[in-house]
């Protein structure tokens, strides 16, 4: 009742959602790798200082560029390609009026690592 059903065979197919939703089988970590339902996998002492370096690298981004993208790649999954490829455009033009877009414009042309505002 909770949409479980619906966005999983969206995330991973029709044929491995009815095993996993048919079965309750539990899947591994390899297996869920495989299926896209994580995007990495780590052994157990590595969990955290990876989680840790991956939330920096993203705490180094432009706060507003960064939840653009959230919002983009969190609405593809309550669109059509077509609805979401106008949403994506539409942020992205949105980019524009933002100082860290140049920021990061003039960083990458100058080769060297971008000072964002959030603004």
């Amino acid at each position: 009742g909770a949409g479980g059903t619906q966005r999983l065979v969206r995330a991973v197919g029709k044929s491995v959602a009815m095993e996993m939703v048919l079965t309750g089988n539990p899947i591994t970590a390899q297996q869920a790798l495989q299926a896209g339902l994580v995007s990495k996998v780590f052994p157990p002492d590595q969990v955290v200082g990876e989680a840790i370096r991956t939330a920096e690298k993203i705490a180094g981004l432009s706060k507003l560029v960064v939840a653009m993208a959230k919002e983009a790649v969190n609405a593809s999954q309550e669109m059509t390609l077509r609805e979401g490829l106008r949403f994506e455009k539409r942020l992205f033009h949105a980019t524009f009026a933002t100082d860290d877009r140049k920021e990061g414009m003039a960083a990458f042309v100058e080769k060297r690592p971008a000072k964002f505002t959030d603004s």
